[in-house]
């Protein structure tokens, strides 16, 4: 397979579902094979990676890591061949950093996107430990007329009707970022099968479509990739025929850390009277969050919530934050949203064909008991 997909008929239209219609047997299994993180891991600086989001596209490939090998070909003076202990011996870097799907939320976009039914559990925050990438290309010689740099992973599958491996295009400019990263550790030990073991890209501030798993090949282009994950999937788009915008960084969330306890099948919370800690996380991929605010009258009024100051040790993870409730009896909707510079998180949905990049903000149901 080269990293542009083979059509095996004409590709499907993204589906979304008719008005009211529930979730599908095949959402469903898409549901089970993957998983949110759950939101009271958002106590957690670091990730648990069991608790960590995953999203697989096809199968978790088996591959043997004494026998795989990494190619760094294309556009470029010298094609590299790389084992995984290669790798290992080059300068070693540990980076924390969150990363979100980009499908997060769409499940609760009206009509819904059909395709993997993500509520807000997509993401998680991890170290990641590898080598810097832009080295390796900077050492395999890029030419002068590179514009796009393809990683390919080794699942392989079917989407749409296209037979495709896994493969997504980055831009030069942000493969040769020093904080790119072709990571084989995850939380100081050896990356898990489902977090692409041995090898995986990282690119801090991406959506997670972007930090491609089992990867194999690299490949310098001098031309855009059009290939299927970028040209047809992670796209901005209302219209089934319109080209759309590519899905790029990650826009600024605020999530709560569920409160008080839930009740089992609906997941309302229930607290009692009085003074309420509310906590939770923050992060934006395109700049840094400036303010996080959060309503408890459904989003009539709003108050700033305590955002912890930037850590510069750790840029690309998430940032904590606080607030402090006094509830009163009855039943509420609790909404926090978190700003950057270039705007704000949605009250209302901004919706597209695909449920992608969407940043509308948390609702929370809950009941205050007297």
């Amino acid at each position: 397979m080269t990293a542009d997909a083979v059509e095996l008929a004409p590709a499907g239209r993204a589906r979304v579902a008719d008005a009211g219609a529930g979730i599908g047997l095949d959402e469903l299994a898409l549901a089970t094979r993957n998983h949110g993180m759950p939101l009271e891991a958002l106590r957690y600086d670091v990730t648990p990676p069991g608790l960590h989001y995953v999203l697989t596209h096809f199968d978790i490939p088996a591959v043997d890591p004494d026998t795989w090998r990494l190619e760094i070909t294309g556009a470029v003076d010298r094609p590299v061949t790389l084992g995984l202990d290669d790798l290992r011996r080059r300068p070693t870097v540990t980076s924390r950093v969150l990363l979100e799907c980009a499908g997060n939320g769409r499940a609760r976009l009206e009509p819904r996107p059909v395709s993997q039914p993500w509520l807000l559990e997509a993401v998680g925050t991890a170290e990641w430990t590898g080598t810097p990438l832009a080295a390796l290309l900077e050492e395999a010689g890029v030419s002068p007329a590179a514009v796009d740099v393809v990683f390919t992973g080794a699942d392989h599958g079917v989407e749409r009707g296209v037979e495709q491996d896994y493969a997504r295009g980055l831009p030069l400019a942000e493969a040769l970022r020093p904080e790119s990263l072709l990571a084989w550790g995850m939380n100081g030990a050896p990356l898990p099968p489902q977090h692409g073991a041995p090898l995986r890209l990282v690119v801090p501030g991406w959506y997670g479509m972007a930090h491609v798993k089992w990867l194999t090949r690299i490949e310098v282009l001098e031309k855009a990739f059009t290939g299927y994950q970028n040209a047809t999937a992670y796209r901005l788009k209302v219209d089934a025929h319109e080209d759309g915008e590519p899905v790029t960084r990650i826009r600024p969330r605020a999530l709560l850390a569920p409160p008080g306890w839930p009740d089992f099948m609906t997941r309302e919370r229930f607290v009692r009277a009085g003074t309420v800690p509310l906590s939770g996380r923050a992060w934006s991929g395109r700049a840094p969050v400036t303010r996080v605010e959060v309503s408890t009258d459904a989003g009539k009024t709003w108050d700033d919530a305590e955002l912890a100051p930037a850590d510069p040790a750790h840029p690309f993870a998430w940032r904590p934050w606080i607030h402090r409730w006094t509830a009163t009896p009855g039943r509420c909707e609790l909404l926090v949203r978190a700003t950057d510079e270039e705007g704000a998180q949605p009250v209302e949905q901004e919706w597209n064909r695909q449920g992608m990049a969407n940043n509308l903000v948390q609702r929370v149901p809950v009941t205050v008991l007297d």
